[in-house]
């Protein structure tokens, strides 16, 4: 399948492409908001497409034309404030989640946050930050799209492990971005992960294993 991965440049996003664009059973489109970053793709061999979050639900489709399913990894960065948080996190991916259905796009993976879907357990200090991820789970959720929302823990720059723990309730945990990445690519066409929503940190099990017992 091609993939359209919002918010390529990325640390998750980036380690992504480099998954896909490695494989022999899809296909990647990266997107990005700057001319250069997209300049920088190509140079790789890497198809890219420019489009803007804060921009309209067309733009977003325009990207998405000629995809089988979507990640979405993108988000404004914890030097913004609640406002960007608000309409990149939030209704930035609203309209991804529109353009999608819009355009005939069926799978679409969603990068949110530990425990963003319990209110009760959300971190104090960057609650704006949960809310957006919370509604924007729910949109995701209540949409036609077959959707996978992946809620991993604190993110390190450690190299991956390939081992994970992933369930509905997880403790507050840590997880390298390399293996973030590795269950979004495992979480493409594996079948268990459909409609399924799930904590993610380090942990025992393999990937593979671990998708399959959700």
């Amino acid at each position: 399948m091609k993939v359209l991965v919002v918010g390529a440049n990325g640390q998750i996003g980036q380690k992504l492409i480099e998954l896909l664009q490695n494989s022999s059973k899809h296909e990647v489109r990266a997107m990005v908001r700057k001319e250069e970053q997209a300049a920088a793709f190509k140079e790789k061999d890497v198809d890219a497409v420019i489009a803007d979050l804060e921009g309209g639900v067309n733009q977003l489709k325009d990207a998405l034309y000629g995809c089988d399913a979507v990640v979405f990894t993108a988000g404004s960065g914890g030097h913004t404030g609640a406002d960007k948080t608000l309409l990149i996190d939030l209704d930035g991916a609203v309209k991804t989640v529109e353009a999608a259905e819009q355009v005939g796009v069926k799978r679409f993976i969603m990068v949110s946050a530990l425990q963003a879907n319990n209110r009760e357990n959300w971190n104090n200090s960057i609650r704006p930050y949960y809310a957006a991820k919370h509604y924007a789970d729910r949109a995701v959720e209540q949409s036609s799209l077959i959707y996978t929302i992946i809620r991993p823990g604190g993110l390190l720059n450690d190299a991956g492990t390939g081992k994970i723990e992933a369930g509905e309730k997880l403790e507050r945990g840590t997880i390298p971005r390399e293996d973030v990445a590795a269950v979004i690519y495992e979480s493409l066409d594996t079948a268990r992960a459909f409609h399924r929503s799930f904590d993610l940190i380090t942990g025992e099990k393999s990937i593979s294993e671990a998708l399959n017992a959700i």
